[in-house]
This record gives C-alpha cells, structure tokens and sequence, in this order.
C-alpha cells in the first residue's frame, strides 16, 4: 500500500523526530537522499553544472546542502537566491565551504541540472513573479529536480493555483503527499521517489493507492463448494433503443468481473443477448427481474428515472452510473440501508455539486469528499486520477495508480460500471469494489492499448488477463 499523508501530520512527526535527534540531523538525512537522486540523474557527477533555485525555510536548505554535496564530488553548483534576506544560513555556509557559489538568473541558461527548492510543502497558490522569471530560463531540455514536492502546487489537496513548478523528478521526504498522486498537481511532479528519513507516521493516512499484492487479496475467489449464486448475481438496469450499446459495454464489465450471473433488464435485451447469451434478460421493472447481490443502474438509460427509483428501493448494494446520476433522488440515496456506489466523472460531479466542471478537475480531492459527505455514498470520481471515497470522514481516500490516457473513449465508464457492479454482488464493501474495479480497468486498458488508442470493448476482453497478472 502507498499511503501519503497530509502537511500537518508531516510536520508533526518530523518535530517529534527532530526532538530526539541531534541539531541538523534531520536536514542531512534529506539532503542525502536528495543529492542522490540528483547524481542518478545526472550520470556523472564531477564537471556537472547544477543550479540550485532557493526560496526561504527548510525546502531551500535541503537544496543547499544538498549542492554542498554535488559540490564536493566535483560538480559546479550555483544558488540562485530567490528571497536573499531569508535563505537557509547554515545550508547556504555549507555550500559556499564546499565551493559553490551565489549567482544570477544568467547561470540557468547553462545548467545541466536545475534542483526546485523555491517553496515545497509549504507553499500556498502559485509562484511569484520571480520564481516564475527564473523557470522561464530553464531549457526545456535540462531536467528539473523538485524538493519535496513541485512548487507553486498544493501539497494536501492536489490543486494548481498559478503558476508552478513542472518537475522530471520530485524527491519527497518521510511520506508521500497527496498533492503526488493526485491531478493536477501529480502531473507536475514527474517520477516520484520517496527518501525514508525515519518518520514516525500514524497508522491512518489520509490517502492511499493500492499495490498489486492489495489488489489480490480482496480479489473475489470462488470455493469448491461456490456455484452461480455464491459467486454473486448482478443486476443491470441500463439501454435504451437510442443507446443498446450502453447495456452491451456494462453486461461485459460483469461477466469479465467475475460475476456468477449477470440478470439485464431494460430495453436493449436482444443487443444483449445477441452479444452475450449466457445473460439472463427481464422485462422488468429491475425489482421483478430476479434474485441478484448488487444492482448497476444507469449506464445509456436516457430519462428513465422510473429504474433508478427501483434500483435505489432495494435492499442489496446499488451503484450509480451515467444518466442515473442525473435521474437520481438525493433522499432516496441517503435514506438507504445498504451501500451506494456513485461513479460520476467531473462533468457529472459538478452537477451533483452544482459547481463547475473547471473546479471539479482542479480540486478532485475536495469534489470526491464533498460527494461522498454530501450523498452519504461511496464516490469513485473517475478522471485522469480516479479517486474512491467513503462517507465516512475517518476513512483514506484511495487513489487509483493505474490507466491510461487511452481510457478516455466513450462506453470506458460503462465497462468500469460493470466490474464495480460485480464485485459488489461478490461481497466487497463499496470503498473496495470501486478501487478494486479501477485497478482492474485501468491494467486492462493498459494491456488492450500497448501505447496505441483501445476501445471499451478491447478494456472488457483485457480484464481477465488483468486479473490473472495481479494472482501470479
């Protein structure tokens, strides 16, 4: 599991560790971690130019002493001091004793190496108009190096005001932040390496990211006793005569889920079976259909609330898709006994929240939260980072590692819908079917692209495949 942790734990436990450590020792475990990354990225070291950009506080230390290193192993380390009157002292002494220099914005234009140590953590909206001066002379072929966490983005919430850094690499210290696994902001922080610098952290993050090992052991497994319905029957009420393939794409997402049975009701019923005969079709309404775990609702029903209404009456898990989202009654949401699953993406979250799509996708953290507490649901706010959140405060939210940009096709949301929904009816509790659902899709749409554009029906046939690399 990655876990990232907001600025305000960050500092806590590293005052708690700096009590026990002695003067400076904490900045020197930074600076060596960071140096080093430095030098992986240079190649050679000794003759390297290296330009250290220096804002105020510790974020510009780590970067000066890390210089003083570069430094003594040959490199020719300039600073550029940002906000002179209140650079690190003892960071700056060491890097002037290990023969750097202190020099103008003109240096840059000669760096083999840019190192970001304008604001880090700390910082709040974007860059000043000199720190945005000084980027401006960086070469687009010349690599940057962020201290801690890209300048100019917000460390707890992912979101960009302004200007910022755009880093090839940031090397963050102690714990991973929010703010590196989340768009906007993920987007400028390049490769992330985390350096250990003995932390102290608490068990609860606020945000975390499953691994693959996560992954397969929440993985649904049938027994030897396990038939159909043990397995989990999911229901999906989704089509229409103008979108048949909606229902076609969210029955494919279940039986590729794992789904023992997947009972459909709606209008594209021959579409459905024309494709997938093992399907078992209803006329409906969903409540009538049958015995199921979990119902998927919504996916191309067009303004069918009649469905939506069925759905969310029932007593078992229902997830919420596409134009169910539009249809659906918040009350009824909330008055549910059983989970809900809402997978809007940002044009979706932002008539659910009825703010604007721009303030959805450069503040999904906030969007998904606000969603989740707003609708008492599970959200999985789909996007470039897709993020899974649970009503329940006290909760991380999970962040999705995998995908591709190539997911971004029509009928992607309707497969996703699918999956969750089989997993759902498998047993997993809401907060697990939707990240689990995520990592699946987003390693299929990876196996089905190969670098090249995929459509939804190549990410359903790929989810197999994507299941069986995580149980290896």
């Amino acid at each position: 599991m990655r876990t990232a942790y907001s600025v305000e734990t960050v500092r806590t436990a590293e005052r708690e560790l700096m009590a026990r450590l002695p003067d400076g020792a904490l900045m020197q475990r930074a600076a060596a971690g960071l140096a080093a990354a430095c030098a992986d990225l240079l190649g050679r070291v000794y003759g390297a130019r290296v330009v250290l950009l220096i804002g105020s506080g510790a974020n510009g230390g780590d970067a000066l002493f890390a210089g003083a290193r570069l430094a003594r192993r040959g490199a020719g380390v300039s600073a550029v001091l940002l906000d002179p009157d209140r650079a690190h002292e003892a960071g700056l002494r060491a890097l002037l004793a290990a023969g750097g220099r202190v020099d103008d914005t003109s240096v840059i234009v000669r760096a083999d190496l840019v190192v970001d140590g304008i604001t880090g953590i700390g910082g709040r909206g974007g860059l000043r108009p000199d720190a945005e001066a000084a980027l401006w002379a960086v070469s687009d072929a010349v690599p940057v190096v962020a201290v801690d966490l890209p300048s100019g983005v917000s460390a707890d919430t992912g979101e960009v005001v302004g200007e910022a850094v755009r880093a090839d690499a940031t090397v963050t210290f102690g714990a991973y932040k929010p703010g590196l696994l989340i768009d906007p902001a993920a987007e400028y922080a390049g490769a992330v390496r985390l350096v250990d610098i003995g932390l102290d952290l608490p068990v609860v993050p606020e945000l975390e990211a499953l691994q693959y090992a996560d992954v397969a052991a929440l993985l649904p497994r049938p027994s030897a006793e396990s038939d159909k319905y043990r397995r989990g029957v999911v229901g999906i009420a989704a089509g229409s005569a103008r979108y048949p393939g909606a229902a076609v794409l969210a029955v494919a997402g279940a039986l590729h889920g794992g789904a023992g049975a997947v009972r459909y009701t709606g209008p594209a019923a021959d579409a459905v079976i024309a494709r997938f005969p093992e399907t078992l079709v209803h006329a409906g309404p969903p409540s009538k259909a049958g015995r199921v775990q979990a119902w998927v609702v919504g996916p191309g029903i067009g303004d069918d609330a009649s469905a939506v209404d069925d759905v969310l009456a029932t007593d078992v898990p229902v997830l919420v898709d596409a134009d169910g989202l539009r249809l659906l009654d918040a009350e009824a949401v909330r008055a549910r006994s059983a989970p809900t699953l809402l997978t809007p993406h940002a044009g979706e979250a932002a008539a659910l929240l009825d703010i604007s799509r721009e303030e959805v996708e450069g503040g999904r953290l906030s969007a998904a939260r606000g969603l989740a507490t707003r609708y008492g649901a599970t959200v999985l706010l789909k996007g470039s980072t897709t993020l899974v959140a649970s009503p329940s405060g006290d909760v991380p939210v999970r962040v999705n590692p995998t995908g591709t940009p190539w997911l971004a096709t029509a009928g992607s949301g309707d497969v996703l819908s699918g999956l969750a929904g089989s997993l759902l009816a498998a047993g997993l509790e809401a907060r697990d079917a939707g990240s689990v659902a995520a990592y699946l899709h987003g390693l299929a749409a990876r196996r089905a692209s190969g670098g090249a554009a995929v459509v939804a029906q190549d990410v359903a046939e790929h989810v197999a495949g994507a299941w069986r690399d995580i149980c290896r």
